[in-house]
């Protein structure tokens, strides 16, 4: 039997799932927290990753220590601090500040199909990274992040495409993350042994072995 399940995702030890929504053959790694998220059907997260307010596609590889959608602070304030906002921590009398936190949750982060996030990146607020990109470990991404792309650095900027533009339109167009489990399974040799061009040409529609 499959470590994974399309019924159930696998949630390790310690890690915490909030007002969030995972899909088939998920896992969330040990101490990691998700809150307000939706985690795309065979995605998964590794141990200590803090993910927030973040729309995450299908087969995002997330490596551990990663921070998504990292929460903020009120900046135009005589202060930064909690008790601006979680007053009811602080005080039997004042209630939270639900508009701020409304906004906050606002800010979302899209993670694509098929993304890899490295060790430890972080991935600042409405930010959008493209599907099939990278980020490298250790990067910081404060902007958008086109499809197929490797950034990396503080702050993360292009490294290289990953692949020429009309390859990456041809796998955009081929939305594989969209066929159902038993077509992947179908396609797994292929997936594993053909480079990106070969894999198009045996599957794009109307090819040998595009089948449905």
């Amino acid at each position: 039997m499959a470590r994974l399940s399309a019924d159930r995702p696998l949630i390790h030890d310690g890690a915490t799932v909030a007002n969030s929504t995972l899909g088939r053959f998920c896992e969330v790694g040990a101490g990691a927290r998700l809150l307000n998220s939706d985690l795309g059907d065979y995605s998964y997260c590794e141990r200590l990753c803090d993910i927030a307010n973040t729309a995450i596609g299908r087969f995002a590889n997330i490596a551990a220590l990663c921070r998504i959608g990292p929460t903020d602070h009120p900046m135009t304030t005589a202060s930064l601090h909690h008790f601006l906002y979680r007053s009811d921590d602080y005080w039997d009398d004042a209630g939270p500040d639900a508009a701020f936190f409304a906004a906050r949750a606002a800010r979302r982060t899209v993670i694509g199909h098929d993304t890899w996030i490295g060790h430890g990146a972080i991935v600042k607020p409405e930010v959008t990274i493209g599907t099939g990109a990278i980020v490298a470990a250790g990067a910081v991404v404060t902007r958008d992040v086109a499809p197929y792309m490797i950034v990396a650095g503080v702050p993360a900027v292009p490294l290289r495409a990953r692949f020429p533009s009309a390859v990456a339109e041809r796998l955009l167009a081929l939305a594989w993350w969209d066929w159902d489990h038993d077509r992947l399974r179908a396609a797994l040799a292929e997936f594993r042994s053909l480079p990106a061009e070969a894999f198009l040409e045996r599957y794009e529609p109307g090819a040998a072995g595009a089948g449905g």
